[in-house]
């Protein structure tokens, strides 16, 4: 397939609730070289907004992280559409949700929940960062994430974003170096 590479030694969620280790051609992610890369490292970014504010938050990090002057290639994926092989794949995330009745949002917590058993033993120490967007308060939102990230043992390597009413340009720059630093550390080894 042109344009694609080969992965191999990645390990793969399938149907029988196992994860297994696979050789897969893949096209290439998004904002990622032709040629396979051992040193690139992989960010995911997983993002429910349905009004707008969420993913204009979300636009700036991962416009910032795909600017970093490293290799670290980033999928962009929704929500309800991420799963078990996109959080293997990763070795970063970044989560973006708005607040929703004092919680995250549905879409957020299904992804959680589609992923939780699989991927328990399997991602460990996964760096993450994330943003919450809310109109009134975003604590219930960003402490329900914290729960949920804590029980899978992925580690929150930066401070949350957390903005409350409309967004502005400081919150759009914020958004930005949230993706830019942690793009950045996750290509130095920091995180």
């Amino acid at each position: 397939m042109p344009g694609a590479r080969l992965r191999t030694g990645r390990t793969r969620w399938d149907q029988g609730r196992t994860l297994s280790t696979i050789a897969v051609m893949q096209p290439n992610d998004e904002g990622a070289s032709a040629s396979p890369d051992a040193t690139a490292r992989h960010l995911l970014v997983v993002v429910h907004s349905r009004g707008g504010s969420t993913a204009t938050l979300s636009d700036a990090a991962i416009a910032a992280a795909r600017s970093v002057p490293a290799e670290v290639v980033v999928r962009t994926t929704p929500a309800f559409d991420a799963g078990p092989d996109d959080v293997v794949w990763a070795d970063g995330a970044l989560l973006a949700t708005p607040a929703h009745f004092g919680y995250m949002s549905g879409a957020l917590k299904d992804f959680f929940e589609r992923v939780y058993y699989p991927c328990l033993d399997h991602t460990v120490g996964l760096p993450f960062a994330l943003i919450v967007k809310g109109d009134t308060d975003v604590d219930g939102a960003r402490a329900s994430v914290e729960r949920i990230t804590t029980g899978l043992r992925w580690r929150r390597v930066l401070p949350p974003l957390l903005v409350v009413g409309d967004v502005g340009p400081d919150d759009v720059e914020q958004a930005a170096e949230l993706g830019a630093t942690l793009a950045l550390g996750m290509a130095e080894g920091v995180f």
